[in-house]
């Protein structure tokens, strides 16, 4: 049996994927332009929604290509004599997937994560803003510009990148030639950041952390 046909199907479905995750980082920079400009709270909660869909589609296109997979992988197993009814054998896997959806998993979803702890930290810096009139200037800009000081360069950063897993950010290249030169050596990355018990930083855990990057230009422009 040639799979040339479903191979090609599963590449274009993979397309799709591509233009879903492109649309949720569209969406990301939009609501953070929303927070940074206007702090519309009804605008930014409507593209929440729209991230939601966006998760929604991705988990159904996860199913929908893992049922087409494990067909194909069954098939090939098994051998069989005639050839099966692909489009009902993977529409019961698929199936089978989908009844075990629930909410969680569109809020465990990477980018929608992402979007709402980049919104968390561009509402911080929102509010950091807000709180400068209040207290002394000096006091309010040192402790900003402390943030936007890079723990391995100790110098402001430019392309801020953000672990995942224990919420620190470096400057992208210094925090990069770092893991490279560990992973030369055949050693484990601690986080740079003084105190962080974090004993194991990998590139895979590294996003752009986009809110500190608006907010170190933010700065510069005043």
């Amino acid at each position: 049996i040639s799979f040339n046909s479903v191979e090609s199907a599963l590449s274009s479905l993979k397309n799709c994927q591509s233009y879903i995750n492109t649309g949720m980082d569209i969406a990301t920079h939009v609501a953070l332009d929303l927070v940074e400009s206007f702090n519309d709270v009804e605008d930014v909660d409507s593209i929440e929604k729209v991230m939601l869909e966006y998760a929604a589609m991705d988990r159904e296109l996860n199913h929908y290509m893992r049922a087409i997979e494990e067909t194909v992988n069954q098939i090939k197993r098994e051998k069989p004599e005639n050839i099966p009814d692909l489009k009902c054998l993977v529409k019961q896997k698929f199936t089978a997937l989908e009844s075990n959806n629930s909410d969680s998993d569109l809020q465990r979803n990477e980018k929608f994560m992402y979007f709402k702890d980049q919104l968390k930290e561009m509402k911080q810096q929102y509010n950091d803003n807000e709180a400068i009139e209040q207290i002394d200037e000096d006091i309010a800009v040192t402790q900003s510009q402390m943030n936007f000081i890079c723990p391995i360069t100790q110098m402001e950063m430019k392309r801020p990148v953000r672990n995942k897993v224990c919420g620190h950010s470096y400057e992208e290249d210094a925090i990069l030639k770092i893991i490279q030169t560990r992973k030369q050596q055949k050693k484990k990355v601690r986080c740079p950041k003084i105190g962080c018990s974090h004993v194991d930083v990998k590139v895979s855990d590294l996003v752009p952390d986009e809110a500190l990057k608006r907010a170190i230009d933010s700065q510069n422009k005043q």
